[in-house]
């Protein structure tokens, strides 16, 4: 529901500001302001900002939205105030930088009223204050962060995301703690010291001419300190204990340099500056919307030779089943709850796609969200392109869900993506009556405008779960039936997702079919992430080729259409067991044992390949190790993942003197020594993990170069193989 009655309670930089944009925005909103500032609501009736001005209570009687954009330590009377003036089904929202002092007010109010209040934060300001300082487009393309409470109403949240979305913001949301220790660090500390250094400047050299030998770091650093100091003062009160935790930390950081410089350790303060200097790099690259991956530095891996693999770890969540869970809790009715969520670049950026397309999502939160589902026909078109980063398969799916939208959208990727062949989904997609294009060669970006689907059979030529995958997703808001017919068994990941959403399918494992009749609508869910066999695989192979290893792995994900890495390494001969086996979510999970045990060549049955497309480039160090020959063939899908993995695998092999012959469709390693030497990983996760996890047998230290992608898939994936035994360290080839 869009409000056509708006209460603006403070008229100063932000409330003023709101009225402006609202204006411009929504022809036919009326705008009531209340204000102590008398001139400020003149000023605004005479300019038409807006409608009338008057008292809290005179301007709330009929509003449909009431946006608090007063001081913060003003917020919690105005809540009380307005719980007895509002009429039944109004919104609240507010504007303030801290959240968890209304936190306390707010669960002292009838639950009806706190279901409508979504507390909200712009993350745009000024130095300048009051009315006079507003603008119309203060808050286009600014971050606008939402902190709903466990019973805040869908619907109100959906109101005031949609409101801040047609204001240009960008709409993200979180806990109110986590807001607040966030804004700490980012806004509040910041602001704190500009206004401590300029004060100390003025009491420490008093001299009038002090200031004449400024020079412009001063004038950059204390920019923030000409910000209202009366209004500071109260965020600082409102935000107190997350504002002291981090003036604490920051504090034991100055202590540390401080020893640096006295105690002559010019090095590592040297390691630090180049530290800082990269991560204020990577908040431009974030702020500028770039990739991450392929920024001007250069990520290696060194990894030395020999190490030993025990213990009990836990792999990250598995990838394939975040991207489906955002996906499916997105187009869902209700709130879905996932925990286990891979907090890595892929997807986080199918995260960010469905944020694009209206969804509220709050979170990651040690690797929880709370997905808002717009349901099937709720989501609302982007404002601009779809960023996927490397992943296949977030384009994929997605190109399927929005196949069946009244909107356009487009698509794009990486450099590494915009060079993957999507025509194995645009020709069938165009047979369902979309209308999509890819570019010229068949690959990214993909563009899809708005087209009637109906339902086909359709014969996959290659056996694919992203193809599948997206034409289930398309046959959602297709008429009739669409059934698809795999060559090969293949993950069955969205079938099991989609029936845990109330999704009928009819499927055959005799015939290798799934169908699935559109119109259906999907209901909120919990999801549960299990680790991702894909990550667990690099560790299983680093146990199966390394003298003396015992390892356990928990919580990994085994699925049947998934754990062809397990039936290849045990025909090669490896110790691998499973214990606590259950069921997570619709998937099902064991913790898996692994003991070294000598490995031996194997022709590697064809039946297994697609059960294990993405675990080959570790598996074929396994057979690197392994006594005698490995050969693959029906493989051909390595081709086109985010490298031409049997080329850049063979070519690594060599580099480590093992001898291999590639054909088109596979590979053929003979088992042998390994050297040592320089690995170019082409920017593909999976090759520079393979690779780092060979070191384990090398003779020579290994140098793995292009590995920035590895967070795209494995976030941490460093520190935990070193917890296991790995000696492995990350380098900045050109910081």
């Amino acid at each position: 529901m869009k409000p056509s009655r708006i209460a603006i309670v403070g008229l100063g930089l932000i409330g003023g500001s709101l009225a402006r944009a609202l204006k411009d925005a929504c022809s036919g909103v009326h705008i009531g302001a209340a204000d102590h500032n008398e001139i400020a609501l003149r000023l605004a009736l005479r300019q038409k900002v807006i409608d009338r001005a008057g008292n809290v209570a005179e301007i709330c009687l009929d509003a449909d939205l009431v946006i608090i954009a007063a001081p913060p330590l003003a917020a919690p009377a105005l809540l009380r105030e307005l719980e007895s003036c509002l009429a039944p089904g109004a919104v609240v929202t507010d504007v303030a930088s801290a959240k968890e002092h209304l936190l306390g007010t707010l669960a002292a109010l009838p639950c009806g009223f706190r279901a409508r209040v979504v507390p909200g934060h712009p993350l745009a300001g000024s130095e300048s204050s009051g009315y006079e300082a507003s603008k119309a487009d203060l808050f286009r393309d600014r971050n606008v962060v939402l902190t709903p409470l466990n019973d805040t109403d869908p619907a109100a949240i959906a109101m005031v995301h949609n409101l801040w979305r047609m204001l240009g913001a960008n709409v993200l949301a979180m806990s109110a703690a986590r807001h607040d220790r966030i804004l700490a660090l980012t806004s509040h500390l910041p602001h704190l010291l500009a206004f401590a250094v300029a004060d100390l400047l003025a009491r420490r050299e008093p001299a009038p001419d002090a200031n004449h030998y400024a020079a412009s770091g001063f004038a950059d650093f204390t920019r923030l300190a000409a910000s209202d100091p009366k209004l500071w003062s109260e965020i600082f009160r409102a935000n107190a204990p997350a504002a002291v935790a981090a003036l604490d930390a920051f504090v034991e950081d100055l202590t540390q340099i401080r020893n640096e410089i006295s105690q002559n350790d010019f090095p590592a303060l040297g390691e630090r500056l180049v530290r800082s200097r990269m991560a204020r790099e990577d908040f431009e690259l974030a702020r500028g919307g770039a990739a991450r991956s392929h920024s001007a530095r250069e990520q290696c891996f060194t990894v030395r030779p020999g190490g030993t693999i025990s213990g009990r770890i836990r792999v990250p969540g598995d990838k394939s089943i975040s991207h489906r869970a955002v996906i499916l809790g997105s187009i869902a009715k209700g709130v879905t709850r996932v925990g286990g969520f891979l907090e890595g670049e892929d997807a986080l950026n199918t995260l960010a796609a469905f944020r694009e397309l209206g969804v509220t999502i709050a979170g990651p939160e040690n690797g929880d969200l709370k997905i808002y589902g717009a349901g099937a026909s709720g989501l609302q078109a982007p404002r601009r392109p779809l960023y996927m980063g490397n992943s296949g398969t977030a384009m994929r799916l997605l190109a399927g869900v929005l196949a069946g939208q009244d909107f356009a959208g487009e698509l794009v990727g990486d450099d590494s993506l915009s060079g993957r062949p999507m025509k194995r989904i645009v020709e069938p997609l165009s047979a369902m009556g979309a209308h999509i294009h890819a570019g010229p060669d068949g690959c990214p970006p993909v563009r899809i405008d708005r087209g009637r689907l109906r339902g086909i059979d359709y014969v996959m030529p290659v056996a694919s779960a992203q193809v599948k995958s997206c034409l289930l997703l398309a046959g959602l808001h297709a008429d009739g039936v669409t059934t698809i017919r795999e060559p090969a068994p293949c993950r069955d990941h969205t079938e099991r997702m989609l029936r845990g959403f109330g999704v009928v399918l009819e499927s055959s494992a005799e015939h290798g079919t799934v169908s699935i009749r559109g119109g259906q609508e999907l209901r909120a869910n919990a999801i549960e992430v299990p680790g991702d066999i894909s990550s667990a695989a690099f560790f299983m192979v680093a146990a199966a080729i390394t003298p003396g290893a015992e390892l356990t792995l928990e919580q990994v994900g085994v699925n049947p259409t998934r754990t062809g890495v397990i039936n290849i390494l045990r025909q090669m001969g490896a110790d691998i067991r499973r214990s606590n086996e259950r069921e997570s979510g619709g998937e099902p999970v064991a913790d898996l044992h692994l003991r070294y045990r000598p490995l031996h060549g194997v022709d590697i049955d064809r039946d297994q390949v697609a059960l294990a497309i993405d675990e080959f480039p570790a598996l074929l160090i396994a057979a690197a190790c392994a006594e005698g020959e490995t050969r693959v063939r029906g493989a051909e899908e390595l081709r086109v993942k985010e490298s031409d993995r049997i080329d850049a695998m063979a070519q690594g092999l060599s580099v480590l003197g093992i001898e291999n012959e590639t054909w088109s469709d596979g590979i053929r390693v003979c088992g042998g020594e390994l050297g040592g030497g320089v690995i170019d990983s082409r920017g593909d996760h999976r090759i520079a993990m393979a690779f780092a996890v060979a070191a384990l047998r090398c003779r020579d230290a290994l140098t793995i170069r292009d590995c920035a992608n590895v967070a795209t898939s494995f976030p941490g994936f460093a520190a935990l193989a070193r917890q296991s035994g790995l000696d492995i360290t990350e380098v900045n080839a050109n910081p």
